[in-house]
């Protein structure tokens, strides 16, 4: 895999409570340009606090740049884009328009990144949207996810990605004069001792970056795989990279979302259990909280941290962003944190748990798994696998 570049610190945030500090403190800081994209941007008390802080950079004079997917980050086009607006800071919208009924390709691509630059000199990438770390009404835990704070030479094409996406989602809205040059250049220089490449998947020259830095890893993987993953749904060649792992010894670990705010996606994913536990893979479900984290580690030395689950959506269609670390010490920090969260809220599977499920709701699994192949599809994907 090409894009590796050394001399980076780079820190492991586990949960919104870890992140948004650092985050508002961030922004508080900023002198010159901002950049922040999400998926979501919810106008709760975690969303209106990071408005805050965005509005009141713009108000001194950064240049503040939010950019929201048009079907995620509906809400905050209606709560929250008005006053930001009025305070000076420059917003667009990706895909604003949706059809649900439709399936055609170019209706379902949408922005599921979540990245923020800050000066130039730092940057957050990883799968937390700006939102309430707790569920209205849900468990008394967070939000189990992760973000990762950049700084060094890997800010060079983070920044790159920020600019390149504004312009083109610029051009898309017909909003040319919010074209302006990067005023904050990235600052390249050491500030660490990490190895680590950023990865995109866009519909252009990476559409299959991140999808396949995993397959790699997985591929020359001797030990371990670990891999924690929202929304798991994976082809057929990823499929067969984890079993022909698990045949030559691999031990390989899943943990899945217990708690689903996606029933069809979630029984879609538990239509593929038997498949894996027949293999010998080891599969979690956490049910301590609703599980978002897109992370994976190989061999206690390959890891990333990113917004990329391991499905269609993400894999086929959504703009992504994972930044992948190659260090032992970064890579045993991430397996621990999720072995961690394994021990302290997750259950194991079993082919006899499966084998014990009411008939209609392995049915239902099935239909789901069905359901989600026809539509990738109708929508013209299913060539990969």
């Amino acid at each position: 895999m090409t894009g590796f570049v050394a001399g980076n610190a780079i820190a492991l945030l586990e949960t919104g409570q870890a992140y948004f500090p650092e985050l508002e403190a961030a922004l508080d800081a900023a002198q010159t340009e901002v950049f922040l994209e999400s998926y979501i941007f919810c106008p709760d008390l975690t969303g209106r606090r990071i408005a805050a802080a965005l509005s009141r950079a713009a108000r001194r004079g950064v240049a503040v740049h939010v950019v929201v997917d048009g079907f995620g980050g509906r809400d905050f086009v209606r709560d929250l884009m008005p006053g930001l607006v009025a305070d000076g800071v420059k917003v667009l919208v990706f895909r604003r328009e949706l059809k649900l009924l439709s399936l055609r390709r170019h209706r379902l691509r949408r922005m599921h990144r979540k990245l923020v630059v800050v000066d130039g000199r730092l940057a957050f990438v990883g799968g937390i949207n700006v939102i309430e770390d707790f569920e209205v009404g849900g468990p008394p835990h967070p939000r189990y996810d992760y973000t990762v704070k950049v700084e060094g030479p890997l800010l060079v094409p983070i920044c790159q990605a920020a600019h390149d996406l504004w312009r083109l989602v610029s051009w898309a809205n017909f909003r040319r004069r919010l074209l302006a040059p990067m005023r904050a250049l990235p600052d390249g220089r050491a500030a660490g001792e990490l190895r680590a490449a950023f990865l995109i998947r866009d519909n252009l020259r990476h559409r299959h970056d991140i999808e396949e830095a995993y397959l790699s890893a997985i591929a020359l993987a001797g030990e371990e795989v670990v891999i924690a993953c929202a929304y798991f749904l994976p082809g057929r060649r990823f499929r067969q990279a984890l079993v022909e792992a698990a045949a030559r010894g691999v031990r390989v670990t899943l943990l899945l979302q217990g708690l689903s705010d996606h029933p069809f996606q979630a029984h879609a994913t538990r239509a593929l259990y038997p498949f894996f536990l027949d293999r010998g893979i080891r599969l979690f479900e956490y049910h301590r909280s609703y599980l978002h984290a897109k992370v994976a580690v190989v061999d206690g030395y390959w890891a990333t941290v990113g917004s990329s689950n391991i499905d269609p959506f993400s894999l086929l269609l959504a703009r992504e962003a994972n930044v992948v670390v190659e260090d032992g010490a970064f890579s045993r920090r991430l397996r621990d944190s999720i072995f961690r969260a394994i021990d302290e809220g997750a259950q194991e599977l079993r082919t006899e748990d499966w084998r014990k499920l009411p008939l209609l709701r392995r049915i239902a699994c099935w239909l789901a798994y069905q359901g989600a192949r026809l539509a990738i599809g109708v929508a013209g994907y299913g060539r990969r696998g």
